[in-house]
């Protein structure tokens, strides 16, 4: 009787390891599948880059805070007759009403740059919506016109607001060269590190308040034109259709 107890004790002890293990199996394997099908989850870049055959690249400028330099890059543009992208947060609209005007007046055009500049990435859907929509809203009332293209501040971004902004029929936009204006290089170190980069389809970024871009522009300009470069805007640069951007960010038409 005793060894018939014991041996059921026995069995059912089993049983719960048997039950324990099992269980921690099924969260192993869980927990990798998770792991593996996020892991897995295609990443969806912006357009860093325009597949081209043609010798085109684009020049953009974001502005966010001051206005001190736009209206000496404005009289630059003019002089060599470029027209460039200038991406516009709403705060900024708000403020500088009057170079917005100017800028859609010269035939620049203007990009959505957010509303309010936040991180894109730690905002819901919806709020990142509604940056860009109010941004939108505020451009469209001064020009006329509602932008096509968005560029996330900081460059911050995820699958989330890529999606969010095609969703809302417009380009997510951002660059393959940086000239590095935003850390003050002298006019020369910003020239050469444009055009060493730059190659057909590129999408150059510089900034409205970078102290020594106006003196850069010119020679920058130049040493593109000297490369055989012609320079246009963005939504110029990208051809019309279903489109697909690769790991690179690089812009491909679907065939």
């Amino acid at each position: 009787m005793k060894l018939l107890i014991l041996t059921k004790r026995s069995i059912l002890a089993a049983a719960v390891c048997l039950l324990a293990g099992a269980a921690a199996v099924g969260v192993t394997v869980s927990s990798t599948t998770q792991a593996v099908q996020t892991a897995a989850a295609p990443k969806t870049n912006p357009i860093y880059r325009v597949e081209s055959d043609k010798k085109q690249v684009a020049i953009s400028f974001d502005a966010a805070w001051g206005d001190e330099e736009t209206n000496r890059l404005l009289d630059i543009l003019d002089r060599y007759d470029v027209k460039a992208t200038f991406f516009l947060v709403g705060d900024w609209v708000e403020k500088y009403p009057n170079d917005v005007k100017t800028i859609a007046a010269k035939g620049h055009d203007i990009g959505n740059h957010s509303d309010t500049h936040p991180h894109m990435p730690q905002l819901s859907e919806s709020r990142a919506a509604e940056e860009v929509t109010a941004c939108n809203e505020k451009i469209e009332a001064l020009t006329g016109s509602t932008p096509t293209l968005f560029r996330p501040p900081y460059g911050d971004y995820d699958n989330m607001v890529v999606n969010c902004v095609k969703s809302m029929g417009m380009y997510c936009v951002q660059w393959d060269v940086d000239s590095l204006d935003w850390k003050d290089p002298s006019p020369e170190q910003m020239c050469r590190t444009v055009l060493s980069k730059v190659k057909d389809g590129s999408i150059i970024l510089m900034h409205n308040g970078a102290k020594n871009t106006p003196a850069a522009l010119p020679s920058i300009i130049e040493g593109l034109k000297d490369k055989g470069y012609e320079i246009v805007l963005i939504k110029d640069l990208i051809p019309e259709g279903d489109y697909y951007t690769d790991v690179q960010g690089e812009f491909h038409l679907k065939q």
